[in-house]
C-alpha cells in the first residue's frame, strides 16, 4: 500500500505519516509539503529515519500535485489551521491566500485522487459549526472554567457529552471554517463520482511535542512553551479570566483512527465523525494555568477584555460517532499531552523562536 500525506511536514501531518508508517510495516508512505511553515524543515529530518519519502510541492499548483506518484490512499493534512486566517488578527494571511491553500489546493488534491482512484482522508475541523449558535449555548461557571449547562434547553447536535455532528453549520462560520465546510461537500461529490473511499473527519484542538509555535493553531502548546519561558500571555475576551474552554486531541490517536478507517473492509456510505479528546479533555485556559503553575512555578498573566475575530467561549467535540463507527477512542488523556509538552518546552527553551514564523 501507498499513502501520501499532503502538508506531511506540518506538525499532524509528519506525526501521521511517523505513526502509519510504525503501524504498517511495509506500506510506503510519501509526504507532500510546501515548507511554508519554519517548523517544516525540522519535521523533514525526523522523517527520514522512518524510510519516509518527501516532496517538495504546493497544492495550490496543479502541476505539483499532478506529479505526485499513483497511490492508494491521499491523506490531506495540509491546510492554512487558523480560524484567524484571513482577519487582521491573522498575522498576514490575507483571505485570498486562505481560500487558495483551503478551498482550491483541497480541489487539487481531489482531482488527483479521482484520477488515480485513491481513496481520500480529510482532515476537516470542528470550526465548521456555527459561531452564533455556539456562542448562544447556555453556559454556567464552574470553578475555572466554562460547562454546559445541560439542564436547560439545548439546540439539535448539542449534549452533555458536547457537539455532534448534528449541530449546525449554518454561517457564519468564518472564513477559515467555511472553506472548510465546502472542501467537505466537494469531496463529497469527488468521491461519488468517482467511486472511491472517503473519510472526513473534524477534529477538535491538537496538541503534542513539536507543535508549531502560534496560539491560534495549537493553544495548548503554545500556552505551555510560553509559560515555560516567562512569556507575556493574555486572557483575551470572555471578562478576562481565562474561563473558555477546548478539548484537546494527540496526533497519534488521530493516526489511530486513520488506520482502522484505511484498513477497514465495510462498504456504504461513510460518516463525517468529530474526532476529539472530548468531554474529558475539556480545559480551560484558567485550568492549564493552574496546571502550569504546578508543573513550572507562578507566571503573571494579564486580563485583556477586548474580544477577538471569530472566538467562541466553549467546544467541546462529542466523538460518540467515531467511536461508534470504528471502535475508537482516544488513549491519551489530557494530562500526559500537557506533560509531553512541558517536557518538550524544557528540552527545546528556544521552540517558539525556532518555529514561529
Amino acid at each position: 500500500m501507498h499513502l501520501v500525506v499532503t502538508g506531511g511536514c506540518g506538525f499532524v501531518g509528519a506525526a501521521l505519516a511517523r505513526r502509519l508508517a510504525e503501524l504498517l510495516p511495509g506500506t510506503r508512505v510519501t509526504v507532500f509539503d510546501n515548507f511554508r511553515r519554519a517548523g517544516s524543515e525540522l519535521n523533514r529530518a525526523a522523517l527520514r529515519p522512518f524510510g519516509i519519502d518527501v516532496v517538495h510541492g504546493d497544492a495550490r499548483c496543479r502541476s505539483d500535485v499532478d506529479a505526485l506518484p499513483a497511490c492508494d490512499w491521499l491523506i490531506d493534512a495540509a491546510a492554512e489551521p487558523s480560524v484567524l486566517a484571513g482577519t487582521d488578527a491573522s498575522g498576514g494571511t490575507s483571505t485570498r491566500q486562505l481560500v487558495e491553500h483551503n478551498l482550491w489546493g483541497t480541489v487539487n488534491l481531489l482531482e488527483a485522487a479521482a484520477v488515480r482512484r485513491a481513496g481520500f482522508v480529510m482532515l476537516s475541523t470542528s470550526r465548521v459549526y456555527a459561531i452564533e449558535a455556539l456562542t448562544s449555548l447556555p453556559l454556567v461557571e464552574a470553578g475555572a472554567a466554562y460547562r454546559l449547562d445541560a439542564s436547560r434547553d439545548l439546540p439539535a447536535g448539542a449534549g452533555p457529552d458536547g457537539i455532534g455532528e448534528a449541530f449546525t453549520t449554518r454561517g457564519p462560520v468564518s472564513l477559515y471554517g467555511a472553506t472548510k465546510l465546502a472542501s467537505e461537500a466537494l469531496a463529497i461529490e469527488y468521491a461519488t463520482q468517482a467511486g472511491t473511499p472517503l473519510f472526513i473527519n473534524r477534529c477538535g484542538v491538537m496538541a503534542g511535542a513539536g507543535q508549531f509555535g502560534r496560539a491560534d493553531q495549537g493553544i495548548f502548546s503554545w500556552w505551555i512553551h510560553s509559560w515555560a519561558a516567562g512569556r507575556p500571555l493574555r486572557y483575551i475576551g470572555f471578562g478576562g479570566r481565562g474561563l473558555q474552554v477546548r478539548d484537546c486531541l494527540h496526533p497519534d490517536d488521530l493516526a489511530r483512527l486513520v488506520l482502522r478507517q484505511i484498513t477497514s473492509t465495510a462498504t456504504g456510505p461513510k460518516p463525517i465523525v468529530n474526532v476529539s479528546g472530548g468531554q474529558a479533555s475539556a480545559t480551560s485556559l484558567a485550568e492549564l494555568s493552574a496546571w502550569c503553575t504546578a508543573r513550572f512555578g507562578a507566571h503573571t498573566v494579564a486580563a485583556d477584555h477586548a474580544p477577538r475575530p471569530n472566538d467562541i467561549p466553549w467546544l467541546v467535540l462529542d466523538h460518540a460517532a467515531a467511536s461508534q463507527a470504528y471502535g475508537w477512542r482516544p488513549e491519551r488523556d489530557r494530562f500526559t499531552i500537557f506533560e509531553e509538552i512541558a517536557a518538550h518546552a524544557e528540552a527545546n527553551p528556544d521552540w517558539l523562536d525556532r518555529v514561529a514564523h
